[in-house]
């Protein structure tokens, strides 16, 4: 398998608690600075410039899916890791998972592989789960994961990677463990 290092981004998310769609309480940081998490894709179709062929919405011709990662770097404490896609050139989407929050359970710590899901359906494969729907609306809006989405108008695509203790019942705290980000690329 060859893995491509993904381009660091900055972090585009608020310092505090970062709150979840349907959800009363947020991921509480366990620190004032959180460790990094390294990146990478794992299919080499992915370079982080130009999205890959085919990996836009269905409105424009794409049967849009997330890129497989590979993540470093994950802290012990980490039962999932939580990807938001974001689009930097829409301001509606182009912060805290505007394209949508695909979540995967994690068993390890150290490096998971995450592997690719589909776009544009709540549908996932075992190990993975919707955390929050894409915000986009009218023709735009679906249910999951809005891939790529502007038309070929040359946007700018990035996630933020988030390793998080997902809390299994109401008496626990969710914590943020550690963060990183990727370039998807532009479309």
């Amino acid at each position: 398998m060859t893995m491509r290092k993904a381009t660091a981004v900055p972090l585009m998310a608020a310092a505090g608690v970062l709150l979840l769609a349907g959800c009363q309480a947020g991921y509480e940081p366990v620190s004032d600075k959180l460790p990094n998490l390294t990146v990478s894709f794992a299919d080499p179709g992915w370079d982080g410039k130009t999205l890959p062929k085919g990996q836009q919405c269905s409105k424009f011709g794409g049967k849009g899916a997330t890129p497989a990662l590979v993540v470093d770097g994950v802290p012990d404490g980490t039962n999932a890791v939580i990807i938001e896609y974001n689009d930097r050139n829409y301001p509606p989407l182009s912060y805290d998972g505007g394209h949508g929050k695909i979540g995967f359970w994690v068993s390890t710590s150290g490096q998971v592989r995450l592997p690719s899901v589909p776009g544009e359906t709540s549908r996932m494969p075992e190990g993975a789960f919707v955390e929050a729907d894409s915000r986009a609306t009218g023709s735009y809006a679906t249910a999951g994961y809005l891939p790529p989405c502007s038309g070929g108008k040359g946007n700018a695509y990035f996630a933020e990677v988030k390793a998080v203790y997902k809390a299994k019942s109401e008496s626990e705290t969710s914590k943020l463990l550690a963060v990183g980000n990727v370039e998807l690329g532009r479309y």
